[in-house]
Parts: C-alpha cells; sequence; structure tokens
C-alpha cells in the first residue's frame, strides 16, 4: 500500500540522531516529506543529515536539547520560517536509565523524566499551537511497552513512558475537534544502540527473545527483535492519510512480548 499525505510535508522527528528516530526520518525523507532531523548529538545529527540527503532526501539538521523549553519554541519558530508550516511530528527522542528503584538516583529520574515526558510536553506543545491555527496535522509519540508492562530494573524509564503515552492521548482528545491526530507507537525490544549498550553480547539478546521468569519477563512471541524500520513503517502509517480516521490510538510494535497488555 502506497502511503499519501507524506509527500511534501515538512516533518519535525526529535531523536533522529540514531535508532528509531533515524529510522523514521530515513522513511518519512523517502516517503517526500521534508525531514528535520532534531537531536543533541552534534556529530551523530550530521552523519544522519548527509545520508539521507546523499539517498535523495530532504533532510535538515537542526540541533537542541529538547528539556529546555525556550529553545524548543526558537526550534520550531525557525523551522516553520525556513521549511514552513510543520505537518507531521513524530517525538522519538529517549534516555535510558537502568537499575533497582532502591538505587536509582535522582539525577537518573530526574533526567529520564526531563527527556522521555518533558521533551514531548516541550516539542508537542510548540508543534500544536500552530498546528491549531491550520485545523491539519499529525503526531506520533514514540513510547514503550513497557509503559503497560511492569519491568525489573526499568521503573524510571517505563513511568516516563507511561507518562509521554498518555500525555499524547489526551493532547489528541483536546485537538481532535481542530482535525488534528495523535497517536503513539509503543516498540518492544528493538536492535538499537540503546538497547545494545543495555544487553551487550548477543547471548544477552537471545534472551530477551526467549524471556525470563526470575525476572517476570514474557519473551517475543514471534522470536525476533524488532527492526528500527519496523517501528518507522508504523510511524509512517499513522501519519499518513490511510490514518486519517485513527487517533488517542497506542500501536505495540513488538512481536507480542506484551501479550496484549
Amino acid at each position: 500500500m502506497e502511503l499519501t499525505g507524506i509527500d511534501s510535508t515538512v516533518a519535525l522527528v526529535t531523536g533522529a540522531a540514531q535508532g528509531i528516530g533515524a529510522a523514521v526520518a530515513s522513511t518519512l525523507a523517502g516517503a517526500g516529506a521534508h525531514v528535520a532531523v532534531v537531536d543533541r548529538n552534534v556529530e551523530a545529527l550530521g552523519t544522519v543529515v548527509e545520508k539521507l540527503r546523499a539517498g535523495g532526501g530532504s533532510a535538515h539538521g537542526y540541533l537542541v536539547d529538547v528539556c529546555h523549553s525556550d529553545a524548543v519554541e526558537a526550534l520550531v519558530r525557525d523551522i516553520e520560517d525556513e521549511l514552513g508550516p510543520i505537518g507531521i511530528l513524530v517525538n522519538s527522542a529517549g534516555v535510558l536509565h537502568t537499575g533497582r528503584v532502591v538505587d536509582l538516583s535522582d539525577q537518573q529520574w530526574q533526567e529520564t523524566f526531563s527527556v522521555n515526558a518533558g521533551g514531548v510536553f516541550h516539542v508537542s506543545r510548540a508543534v500544536a499551537q500552530r498546528m491549531l491555527r491550520r485545523r491539519r496535522g499529525a503526531i506520533v509519540t514514540v513510547a514503550s511497552n513497557a509503559a503497560g508492562v511492569p519491568r525489573t530494573e526499568m521503573a524510571a524509564y517505563a513511568a516516563s513512558k507511561a507518562a509521554a503515552a498518555q500525555f499524547t492521548r489526551c493532547l489528541g482528545l483536546e485537538l481532535s475537534d481542530h482535525g488534528i491526530r495523535c497517536n503513539v507507537v509503543s516498540p518492544g525490544s528493538t536492535d538499537t544502540p540503546m538497547l545494545r549498550s543495555m544487553l551487550g553480547e548477543d547471548t544477552e539478546a537471545r534472551g530477551v527473545i526467549e524471556g525470563s521468569p526470575a525476572a517476570y519477563r514474557v519473551g517475543i512471541p514471534l522470536g525476533k527483535l524488532a527492526r528500527p524500520q519496523d517501528v518507522a513503517e508504523a510511524v509512517a502509517y499513522l501519519v499518513s492519510d490511510q490514518a486519517g480516521h485513527i487517533t488517542m490510538q497506542d500501536l505495540y510494535v513488538d512481536g507480542g512480548a506484551a501479550l496484549h497488555a
């Protein structure tokens, strides 16, 4: 199925320097969008922009930390001045601190929420204010299946992603009568630098697929990790015309790992 409604649209993608965000930026650029590639990693940001342009895509890099409200407002203003009205927003920026709750530091908790929840709020608010005036647009937040299923040693991450997901659904309700759709995509274990840094060896990745009763963790019924592209394609569908009657939904892309919890 060919997706429509993406070509020539300005798409802002946060956390786009690697992993799922980079895959989303590539997929949207491949569908003809003018992609504002946003991240706080300047070196990786430049690499992604160069790669997208080399492939014929329209990509423009913007350096920002989504934790800072004023910087986000200036970013959104600059993107609209330089590229045009933002029609698509994908919130993909995220950080992960693992550890048992009794061992988590205040700094780890606060940074996790500042990026994973606060960043979603800052960027969504700035973009939605402008979408409201135009009465059109699509917003997708990349959350996690951990938002709906308890995970050991992932309390901060899971709680922050649950906050981001519920925020996005509430935003969708508030914006629905203005023709703006807001949805959530919740990946499970996906083969990204974030996951690899947490797991390390291939044998540990196999453990994620098979599950761990000791950690109260079900495996992945489809028997494989997700690819970033799997998640990106779900995002692209939700921002396309083909999903024009879908809003406030949370699409799990996790190979069945959450057992539809």
